[in-house]
C-alpha cells in the first residue's frame, strides 16, 4: 500500500509539472495577436475624420478611390466595397453621379508602421514553428523514451527561450531584418516547444491505468489550451507598454527558467512498473479481455507504421488540426471579418478591447483548455474513436455554418470558445488512442510520429486561409473546405479498430527511468 502511495503521488507530480510546462508552452497560441501588429491596425478617426497615423486629414469629407492610397488606407478587415469606393466602418451613400460614395470613418484600418505585412507573410513564424515542433516530436520522443524526460524537457526549455530572445532581435521596422524573428521563433522555439511537449504526456500516462488516460492526458495538455488565458494579456500589455522587442525578449527569458524548473520534477516509472488499479474501475467482460488479449501490448515504431491504423490515425489528426490551428492562427483578427460594420464600429468606438481580438482569443483558449479533460473522462468511458466522430462532426457544424454567421460579438465569443473546445479534444483523444492501439513504452516515439499530422494540417490550414484571405478578401471559402475536411475524418474514424496480435520485433531499449 505504501508503495502504491508513493506512485500515485510521484504520478500526480508528474502530471502537474507537465500541466505547468504546458502553460509555458502554450504561447504558440498567441500568435495571433502578433499577427495583428505585423500587419494592420485599427485606429479611431475623431468625429468621423481620416486620419494617417493620427493626423486629422479630411474630416468627413468624401474620399476618392484613386486619393486612397496617399491617406495611408486600407480595406478594413471583412468590409464590403465597390471597385470605386473604400468602406472602413459606416458607410454613407453620397452622389453617384459624382463617382464615389462619401465615408464616414468609424475606425481606419491604416498601414502598420513595423512590417506591413500580407496575412500570408505574417503567418511564416507561426507555420514554421507548427511544422518544427511537430517533427521534432519524432525525435524527441525518441529520446526521451532513452534519456527521460527530465534532461530532454530541460533542452527543449532553453531552445524555447532562446528562439524568443533571438527573435527580439529583429528590427521591427518595415524594410528591417526580420529574418530573427523567422528563424528564432519559427525554428528554434517550434524545435524547443517539441522536446518539451513530448515528454510531458508519455510520462504522466506511464503513471497510471488505462483506465486514466484518457483523464491524465486531457489534465496535462489542458496547459497548452488554457495558456492564452494569461499569455494573450501578458503580451498585448507587454507589446502596448514595452514594444514588441522587448515582448519576445521577457517572455523567452521567463519560459526558459520556468520550463527548465518544471522539467527537474518528470520521471518516468521504473521498469516492470505496474500502475495501481483505481479503486473503482470496473474490469471488462470476458469477451472485451479476450479481444484484448489478441493486441500487441506494446509495437515499436517500424511496427506501428505496418499497420493501417496508424496511417488512418494519421490523416485525421491532420484533417481536424489544419480546422483548429486555422483558426488559431487568425482570431485575433475575426471581430473585424465577422461582425457587421455597424457591430464592430460600436466597439471600435468604445475603444473596447472586444474589438481588437483579445478577447476571442481568451474565449476560444478558455474551450481549447477545458475541453480536453473533459472528453479525455467522456473517451475513458465511450471509446475514443466514437469521441472522434462527435468532435469532428461539431467542429464542421461551427466551422462551415455557425461561424459564417457570427456577426455579433456574444455569438462570435460562443462560437470561439467552442472551436476552442472541439480543437483542445484532439489534443487528448489522439494521445490517448495512439498509447490504446500501441501501448506506452515506446509511446514517445509513437505519439511523435503521428503527431506530425498536427504540424502538416496545422501549416497547410494557417496558409490555406491566408492565401484566400490575399486574394478574395474574405477567410470564409477556408471555412468550407475545412469543415469537408472534417466530414472525410468522421468517415475514416468508422474504419478504425485496434489493431490484433503480430509477431514481435527484437524490442528496444527500455526507457530511462531519469
Amino acid at each position: 500500500m505504501a508503495d502504491q502511495t508513493v506512485s500515485s503521488s510521484r504520478g500526480w507530480v508528474t502530471t502537474l509539472a507537465g500541466l505547468g510546462i504546458n502553460l509555458a508552452l502554450g504561447v504558440l497560441y498567441t500568435w495571433s495577436i502578433f499577427t495583428s501588429k505585423f500587419t494592420t491596425v485599427v485606429q479611431l478617426g475623431a468625429n468621423g475624420a481620416v486620419q494617417k497615423k493620427g493626423e486629422a486629414l479630411a474630416g468627413a469629407q468624401p474620399i476618392l478611390a484613386d486619393q486612397a492610397s496617399a491617406y495611408g488606407l486600407k480595406l478594413a478587415e471583412g468590409a464590403k466595397t465597390g471597385a470605386d469606393f473604400f468602406v472602413s466602418g459606416l458607410v454613407t451613400a453620397g452622389d453617384p453621379a459624382s463617382g464615389y460614395k462619401t465615408v464616414k470613418i468609424a475606425g481606419v484600418v491604416l498601414k502598420d508602421s513595423a512590417f506591413n505585412w500580407t496575412a500570408t507573410q505574417a503567418l511564416l513564424p507561426y507555420a514554421l514553428c507548427l511544422l518544427f515542433f511537430a517533427f521534432t516530436m519524432v525525435f524527441a520522443g525518441r529520446l526521451q523514451d532513452r534519456f527521460g524526460p527530465r534532461i530532454i524537457a530541460s533542452i527543449g526549455g532553453v531552445f524555447v527561450g532562446a528562439g524568443m530572445i533571438i527573435a527580439s532581435t529583429a528590427e521591427f521596422t518595415k524594410g528591417g531584418n526580420h529574418m530573427p524573428l523567422v528563424l528564432g521563433f519559427g525554428v528554434l522555439t517550434g524545435m524547443g516547444i517539441g522536446l518539451a511537449y513530448a515528454c510531458a504526456t508519455p510520462a504522466a500516462v506511464k503513471w497510471f491505468h488505462p483506465s486514466r488516460r484518457g483523464l491524465i492526458s486531457g489534465i496535462v495538455v489542458a496547459g497548452f489550451g488554457l495558456a492564452s488565458v494569461y499569455t494573450a494579456p501578458t503580451t498585448t500589455l507587454l507589446i502596448s507598454g514595452q514594444g514588441l522587442a522587448n515582448t519576445f525578449l521577457y517572455l523567452g527569458i521567463a519560459f526558459l527558467i520556468a520550463i527548465v524548473l518544471l522539467a527537474q520534477l518528470l520521471k518516468n516509472p521504473p521498469a516492470g512498473y505496474n500502475p495501481p488499479v483505481p479503486a473503482n474501475y470496473t474490469p471488462p467482460s470476458a469477451t472485451a479481455a479476450a479481444a484484448a488479449a489478441t493486441r500487441r501490448v506494446d509495437y515499436t515504431w517500424r511496427e506501428m507504421m505496418k499497420t493501417g491504423q496508424f496511417y488512418l490515425l494519421w490523416l485525421m489528426y491532420a484533417f481536424a488540426a489544419l480546422a483548429g490551428l486555422m483558426m488559431i492562427g487568425l482570431i485575433a483578427k475575426l471581430a473585424a471579418e465577422q461582425l457587421s460594420a455597424t457591430e464592430f464600429a460600436k466597439y471600435v468606438s468604445t475603444g473596447s478591447t472586444l474589438a481588437s481580438g483579445f478577447t476571442l482569443v481568451v474565449a476560444l483558449a478558455l474551450g481549447n483548455g477545458l475541453g480536453r479533460p473533459v472528453i479525455g473522462i467522456v473517451s475513458d468511458k465511450i471509446g475514443r474513436v466514437p469521441s472522434m466522430i462527435i468532435v469532428f462532426l461539431t467542429q464542421a457544424v461551427l466551422v462551415a455554418l455557425l461561424l459564417p454567421n457570427s456577426h455579433t460579438l456574444t455569438f462570435l465569443l460562443i462560437v470561439s470558445f467552442f472551436i476552442g473546445a472541439m480543437y483542445g479534444a484532439n489534443l487528448t483523444l489522439f494521445p490517448a488512442a495512439t498509447f490504446d492501439f500501441f501501448g506506452t513504452k515506446f509511446g514517445g516515439v509513437n505519439y511523435g510520429l503521428i503527431f506530425t499530422a498536427w504540424g502538416v494540417g496545422g501549416a497547410a490550414g494557417a496558409y490555406m486561409a491566408a492565401t484566400f484571405k490575399d486574394y478574395f478578401g474574405s477567410f470564409t471559402p477556408a471555412y468550407y473546405i475545412a469543415a469537408g475536411l472534417l466530414v472525410v475524418a468522421s468517415v475514416l474514424a468508422l474504419l478504425v479498430k485496434a489493431p490484433k496480435h503480430e509477431m514481435a520485433e527484437v524490442p528496444e531499449a527500455a526507457p530511462a527511468t531519469t
